[in-house]
């Protein structure tokens, strides 16, 4: 889209917020939130989408493109005042540096030589933070140093921050970085329990117990108690998708955001111990302990509840009986759309 046409799109009270990877998770669940706040009607959406499209509305504009292609970018850009940029390539060696790196670099640079450009928003990681690879014996805080985990996401999460932050101190670009753990919707909760191939996300518990062992606790329903290093019940860190697009809401042209990152996540991290006790209370779901190398992290949200006023909804309870109640429609069938 050209200038002008993107000029047509707004008055001098609206704001125009570009969604990138608007197709995903939080994506979807940030435009249904944004548009349907009261409080909100000065923005509209353009949604960058490449594999799947949304349906348009009068507040929504759907745009085909991939952050690889720097025309896409560019026209992506073209007139907003804001970017939301959720766009990712995970675990994919082939695309992962165009997208997040060059793609990246391409949206800043756009940013930075439009007129129209308020605020850049960043949803980060903990992956840059080595997530549960590493010892933490203290919680961490957004002034810990990257430390990411093997693989090339977790690299890339860490560009993306290094990226903003130096577009910030370079151009004074108004831009935030909200740093989120591993992010559950709907029954995902649940299947990161699995000890089956429908497990979501890591570790993959059938691989760690091997496959008899596997089966047997599968035939029980049991859950696994993941044990760190130590052997000691591990802790580990989420968001509800819910609570990640409060976040973002919170963030959106709030002054004291600017060149800053914030952790977004649940207020205790979910300890597996706690989590068997829980669901043993409540469903009579059996659990096994799983030895693994890793190690508990617990991520402090203090900075994001104090200088954004975020407040998470979910914790352990909530996030159990969110996922466990979770009934699935028949035209909703759980689909990985990226590795890892």
């Amino acid at each position: 889209m050209q200038r002008a046409q993107a000029d047509k799109l707004r008055t001098t009270d609206q704001k125009l917020i570009l969604v990138t990877g608007a197709t995903g998770k939080v994506g979807q669940h940030f435009i249904q939130r944004l548009l349907a706040d009261p409080d909100r009607r000065e923005y509209r959406v353009r949604a960058l989408c490449h594999h799947r499209l949304l349906e348009a509305s009068d507040r929504l504009e759907v745009m085909r493109g991939s952050m690889v292609d720097h025309q896409s970018v560019l026209s992506a850009v073209a007139g907003a005042s804001h970017v939301l940029h959720l766009a990712t390539s995970k675990e994919t060696p082939e695309t992962i540096m165009d997208v997040a790196v060059k793609g990246m670099f391409w949206l800043l640079e756009a940013c930075r030589e439009s007129s129209d450009f308020e605020q850049f928003v960043l949803v980060g990681g903990d992956a840059g933070m080595g997530h549960f690879f590493y010892p933490h014996p203290v919680p961490v805080t957004e002034t810990q140093k990257h430390s990411a985990y093997p693989g090339c996401y977790a690299l890339s999460k860490v560009l993306e921050e290094v990226m903003l932050e130096q577009y910030f101190i370079q151009y004074q670009l108004n831009g935030c970085c909200l740093r989120a753990p591993w992010i559950m919707e709907k029954d995902d909760f649940k299947y990161q329990l699995s000890f089956g191939e429908d497990v979501f996300g890591g570790p993959r518990w059938c691989d760690l117990v091997g496959p008899e062992r596997a089966r047997q606790y599968r035939e029980s329903n049991a859950v696994p108690i993941m044990l760190d290093a130590h052997g000691v019940p591990l802790k580990r860190n989420f968001v509800h998708v819910d609570d990640l697009v409060s976040a973002i809401l919170c963030a959106l042209d709030h002054p004291r955001a600017a060149g800053q990152t914030f952790n977004v996540c649940m207020d205790e991290p979910v300890d597996y111990a706690e989590l068997a006790r829980y669901l043993a209370e409540t469903r009579g779901i059996p659990s096994v302990p799983v030895p693994t190398p890793y190690f508990s992290t617990w991520l402090d949200n203090a900075k994001a509840k104090f200088v954004l006023g975020f407040r998470p909804r979910f914790d352990l309870a909530r996030m159990a009986e969110a996922a466990f109640t979770y009934l699935r429609a028949a035209d909703d069938p759980r689909v990985v759309w990226y590795p890892g």
